[in-house]
């Protein structure tokens, strides 16, 4: 009979885990330290529990991570990982060093594919495959402190493959294991989760007080631009984005991150300006501007350098506060919006 897989369970299951072996439930928060914190996989070095459970785990579990299928290396530091899933589905994972701020930032991935079929990201043009489970999405961040040691990552950002809001339970019992001391110990407030705007999902978000800051893609604030290149944004509008938002900042007393890939000629005009202004009127949040990076087959081109510039000067000091992003990756289709996995055919 095939090992149970541990990889992906909270404290909680953990717990429950100690009580079917028939110990007490501290020792499943014994065992759940061992793994995610320590790092030790092989139960008979747990050397706190007693040897009969030792036994009934290596009889009857493992605790099985991700190994990277590819990893590329960009010419800016940028890493890129290729994981295999057991079915097959390709997931990637970027690494983003920071030499000027010392940051680290892991960009992970929570779904395999995307179904929303943004029109200017490679992501959405594999469609969905399905939803990652918590230790698919814990996998990617123990990989990398096992490849990279403890401090491979700084911040951690659901900026990568899918959309996760639709998978929002996974996605929130994974940053758990990643934000409790007995786990990864990675503070949730240097943790992001990045949405296209998904209403039910944001409000649902709020009410489960997860710690995660919340960013938002807008990318257009008119609303027959934002659905052109964003077909979710017939179903979710901006008026209703709005207000979810608002209800957000208001239930976690944050502010969000709006999020905005500037396309030469279309959303970089001074109507696109005051429309955004607008859009942000009462909501405490801070504005992240970046040039779109290509996508083969896409229409788009990247505005040029001081168009951006124009763009940030014109939105401050009409909007709260605005930053300008730098790409990174690009080189090796690691950058925002270019995540397919190298194998996966585009549909």
């Amino acid at each position: 009979m095939e090992k149970r897989n541990l990889l992906g369970y909270t404290v909680a299951q953990m717990e429950d885990l100690a009580v079917t072996l028939g110990e007490k439930p501290f020792r499943g928060r014994q065992l759940f330290k061992w793994l995610y914190k320590i790092r030790q996989y092989d139960f008979e070095m747990m050397t706190d529990l007693s040897r009969s459970l030792r036994q009934r785990l290596s009889d009857g579990y493992a605790f099985r991570g991700l190994d990277a299928d590819q990893t590329a290396v960009s010419k800016d530091g940028t890493r890129k990982f290729l994981f295999r899933l057991n079915d097959g589905h390709p997931i990637e994972t970027v690494l983003i060093p920071d030499e000027e701020s010392g940051r680290r930032t892991a960009c992970v991935s929570s779904q395999a594919g995307c179904a929303l079929g943004c029109r200017f990201c490679a992501t959405g043009a594999m469609g969905l495959r399905r939803n990652l489970g918590v230790g698919e999405i814990v996998g990617q961040l123990l990989h990398l402190r096992d490849e990279h040691g403890d401090g491979a990552f700084t911040n951690v950002v659901f900026m990568g493959m899918g959309e996760p809001l639709l998978n929002l339970d996974n996605v929130v019992d994974a940053i758990g294991i990643i934000s409790d001391g007995a786990g990864l110990s990675h503070s949730a407030r240097k943790t992001t989760i990045s949405t296209c705007g998904i209403i039910p999902g944001i409000r649902k978000l709020a009410d489960t007080r997860c710690k995660a800051w919340l960013a938002v893609s807008l990318n257009a604030a008119i609303q027959e631009k934002r659905e052109k290149i964003m077909p979710v944004a017939a179903t979710y509008r901006l008026e209703n984005l709005a207000d979810a938002v608002k209800h957000y900042t208001q239930v976690t007393r944050t502010r969000v991150t709006f999020e905005y890939a500037l396309f030469e000629g279309f959303n970089d005009t001074m109507d696109d300006v005051m429309a955004f202004s607008r859009f942000v009127k009462g909501i405490p949040c801070k504005i992240n501007l970046l040039a779109y990076n290509p996508v083969s087959g896409a229409e788009w081109k990247a505005p040029s350098q001081e168009k951006i510039d124009w763009f940030a000067k014109q939105l401050y000091p009409r909007v709260p506060a605005v930053t300008v992003r730098r790409s990174r990756g690009a080189d090796i289709d690691a950058a925002c919006g270019q995540l397919a996995g190298s194998s996966a055919r585009r549909r």
